[in-house]
């Protein structure tokens, strides 16, 4: 009858093997890269992107708000 492997062998073998170490790094690397991009970003660059859009929505308004009366008139 076949007897499965003891914990402890189990460990070993999973300890040994380093097939994912290479992933780990590289998400690890990606990560540390991207993190202090994202960060910027969102510090420097987040409000300027919300006053664009911010003074584009109101120059929309005021386009509708212009149609609308034109149309009335």
């Amino acid at each position: 009858m076949h007897q499965p492997p003891s914990m402890g062998k189990l460990l070993q073998r999973v300890h040994r093997d380093e097939e994912g170490a290479v992933s780990l790094e590289t998400i690890l690397i990606i990560g540390a890269i991207a993190i202090p991009i994202l960060i910027f970003i969102l510090k420097v660059g987040w409000p300027r992107i919300r006053t664009f859009f911010t003074g584009g929505m109101d120059d929309l308004e005021v386009q509708r708000s212009n149609t609308q009366q034109g149309v009335q008139q």
